[in-house]
């Protein structure tokens, strides 16, 4: 029996020596020592042995098996050492920057247009995005039987307030803290009862002007849209003034662009007519600016 546990125990160490990872390690270790391991066998087998021969065998099994233990611990800490080693971390090493987040598209487009008309001398003003319906409505000249002030055009909240419907309202509140000469711009979100689709959302930005001074004519609001035109869209771009209607201008007009993406000359973009619907403009309406305590004259 002592012979035969001797024969298991070089085995053992012979295997042991060519071990080369953890996982292997332990495998190897249940093999010899584990509850069905060969060395475990033998030693559960010294009981059967004559009296004469168990202090021999008992001995030898002791033996190699204190040795096995050793060995098997010394090797798993040479292992993981050797493992720490590959995955340690050189501090000495220059860091990972970690990648820088970018502005939104919009808030880039927005910036744009703000620093081109601070470039003209217009001064940026903000206004609240909940608002009262006088100054969103009554104040611009807009009638109580107006369509846009239906709920499918609108989002009124308690309190008779509303989210704003455009950024027309921080006029209204500019021109009622202020005297002129004003020469302001209002950025911001507006809301919509709109279905969303390619050119609809019910969140959406607008930017708007307001100058008032002596001698303000149309003349000087076509000077600064085309201004801004070539500033924003190279100096090639065209821009159309067609009459329309709004309650807080008069005259009022609506103004396009020469497509930038064809260059006038149609494309699925600008719906195959060479021009892109930008805004609508005008003249602040007399009414306007009697609500506001300014005198039209």
């Amino acid at each position: 029996m002592a012979e035969r546990i001797g024969r298991v125990a070089e085995e053992a160490e012979r295997t042991l020596g060519t071990c080369e990872d953890l996982e292997e390690l332990e495998a190897l270790r249940v093999r010899y020592l584990g509850r069905k391991g060969a060395l475990t066998l033998l030693l559960r087998e010294i009981g059967k042995l004559p009296p004469e021969e168990r202090p021999i065998a008992g001995r030898a099994g002791s033996e190699a098996k204190e040795k096995l233990e050793k060995l098997f611990r010394e090797r798993r800490e040479a292992l993981r050492r050797a493992q720490a080693r590959k995955e340690a971390l050189d501090v000495t090493l220059p860091g990972r920057r970690p990648p820088l987040g970018k502005r939104h598209p919009l808030t880039q487009i927005m910036d744009e247009i703000v620093d081109i008309f601070r470039g003209m001398g217009f001064e940026v003003v903000e206004g609240p995005e909940i608002e009262t319906e006088y100054h969103n409505f009554d104040a611009l000249n807009t009638p109580p039987d107006h369509p846009a002030r239906d709920l499918h055009d609108t989002f009124y909240v308690e309190g008779g307030r509303l989210l704003r419907t455009h950024t027309s309202p921080v006029q209204i509140r500019v021109m009622e803290s202020r005297r002129p000469p004003l020469r302001v711009l209002s950025p911001g979100r507006c809301y919509r009862n709109d279905t969303p689709d390619a050119t609809h959302s019910p969140i959406f930005h607008q930017v708007e002007g307001l100058y008032v001074d002596r001698d303000v004519s149309f003349a000087d609001l076509k000077g600064v849209i085309a201004a801004f035109a070539r500033q924003m869209f190279g100096p090639d771009v065209k821009v159309r003034f067609r009459p329309d209607f709004f309650p807080f201008t008069e005259p009022s007009a609506e103004y396009s662009f020469s497509c930038v993406f064809c260059g006038g000359k149609g494309c699925r973009v600008c719906k195959y007519t060479g021009w892109i619907e930008i805004s609508g403009a005008g003249m602040v309406d007399p009414e306007v600016f009697k609500n506001v305590g300014y005198d039209p004259e």
